[in-house]
């Protein structure tokens, strides 16, 4: 099989665009597509970050790496990254390391040396350190660009108050912030954009002061969050309701919804509080159009098309987002995930809105992973009525980190952690098949893979 061609001629046109790359494809006016991925290299020590990166064909979908990619992420274990609109700067969030040197960092046993680190983006996709900015609280985990894309947010596990030698509620930001006998919290950071150097400052929070009439430097949010997403004027917090045992963080169980201000970054809590949602293993919250999806890595039992009783591994929960930022559910918004699949843990919407693809990273296994893959589904039928493509499952690397679209709108890739590599394929547009490529479709990488994005650009 090879790579579908679909010909020589591409938009070239102004298309719309968003304010980031980060969770899904951009789409941008472009001559030339690129592809960043960022990961550990499994022959260094102390978990050592690096940006790989790929020009892509966008006759045949090939990659062809970079020059001088790839660089270092500017610190160990990065685990997200965002490129700005107009692809000038890209973000790295590289968490750091506990102090026995490996990734399972916990409240017990924090990270240290985390950053997010700056890069200019060059001709020819080139990537150039510029400056590092630092996190208020500890073990982050999570990055996200407002719509505006003049704030940059971190969520952070673990508030700076999670530490203090002890407790006193006249300063303690998680107890001023959110309620009497509340000690404990995760926050997010929120920094402003220099729009024309790239450079992040500190977004003080103007909602709360502690003792002395200082405002804090972060917006503390509940305990053990697990991830967020921006909706509109809204900010979602994905929390878990036990504490997790080290990174990755799951068991997401509720939602808690603040007020977003674009033209301050001030975080305030929504009226409506907390929401929950009747799990207990959610993985990601995401937003696809108008549509929140939460996707819950626990055993589903539901009534399948055929009106038979059937069983998934997990499900996909979809809602929209109504006042104060409190999530609608509509008739059946639970969707089963793929039946041989597991652990969903990102979501991709293409770009002409008719498909929808579900990652699942499957066992942490290496090699054959059988629980790893993508599941399909139609929109066309409704975002809350989502039926399974034909096939339901397309194939993947092992324990896909990703997903994007290229900005032509025909390739799909995944970066895979287990075993390190970038898998390329094809979309049909008249079924929504992903179908693989015929040369080089899986690309090694130096080391287990954590994320990716698509920069679509001119140059």
């Amino acid at each position: 099989m090879k790579f579908t061609k679909f010909g020589k001629a591409i938009l070239m046109g102004a298309l719309s665009v968003g304010a980031i790359c980060g969770v899904s494809s951009c789409v941008v006016s472009y001559t030339t597509g690129y592809l960043y991925v960022t990961g550990t290299v499994t022959a260094q020590p102390n978990g050592n970050g690096i940006i790989s990166g790929y020009r892509i064909d966008h006759n045949t979908g090939l990659l062809t790496a970079i020059n001088t990619l790839p660089v270092s992420s500017g610190g160990a274990s990065p685990v997200r990254a965002v490129l700005l609109s107009g692809s000038r700067f890209l973000y790295v969030l590289n968490r750091g390391l506990n102090a026995q040197g490996n990734g399972d960092c916990t409240t017990a046993d924090p990270c240290q040396n985390a950053n997010i680190t700056q890069f200019a983006v060059g001709g020819n996709g080139i990537l150039t350190p510029q400056e590092t900015f630092f996190s208020q609280g500890t073990n982050p985990f999570r990055l996200l660009v407002d719509t505006s894309g003049n704030y940059l947010l971190v969520l952070d596990h673990d508030s700076p108050d999670n530490y203090a030698t002890s407790y006193n509620p006249s300063t303690n930001g998680c107890t001023l912030a959110l309620g009497s006998g509340v000690a404990t919290c995760g926050d997010v950071t929120v920094f402003q954009i220099n729009q024309t150097t790239g450079r992040l400052s500190l977004v003080e929070n103007a909602q709360v002061t502690a003792a002395g009439g200082q405002p804090l430097t972060y917006f503390p949010v509940p305990v053990n969050p697990v991830d967020f997403l921006m909706s509109g004027g809204y900010l979602l917090t994905l929390t878990a309701a036990t504490q997790p045992a080290s990174f990755p963080y799951t068991g997401g169980s509720q939602v808690w919804p603040y007020t977003y201000t674009s033209t301050s970054g001030q975080l305030t809590l929504s009226q409506n509080s907390v929401q929950p949602l009747g799990i207990t293993e959610g993985t990601a919250i995401i937003a696809a159009q108008s549509v929140i999806y939460v996707l819950d890595n626990e055993p589903l039992n539901y009534i399948n098309s055929d009106q038979q009783a059937a069983t998934a591994n997990s499900q996909i929960l979809a809602f929209t987002v109504g006042t104060n930022g409190a999530l609608q559910a509509e008739t059946d918004p639970i969707i089963a995930d793929a039946p041989t699949l597991s652990n969903p843990i990102q979501l991709m919407e293409e770009a002409k809105h008719l498909y929808l693809y579900i990652a699942n990273q499957g066992d942490n296994i290496t090699g054959s992973n059988p629980e790893s893959g993508i599941a399909g589904y139609n929109v066309y039928s409704g975002p809350f009525q989502l039926t399974a493509t034909s096939p339901d499952t397309f194939g993947s690397g092992s324990g896909p980190q990703c997903i994007v679209e290229d900005p032509s709108d025909q390739f799909v890739y995944t970066a895979n952690m287990y075993d390190s590599s970038v898998t390329g394929q094809v979309i049909d547009p008249n079924s929504g098949n992903i179908t693989p490529g015929r040369v080089n479709t899986d690309y090694p990488l130096e080391g287990p893979a954590t994320w990716c994005l698509i920069n679509g650009r001119v140059g």
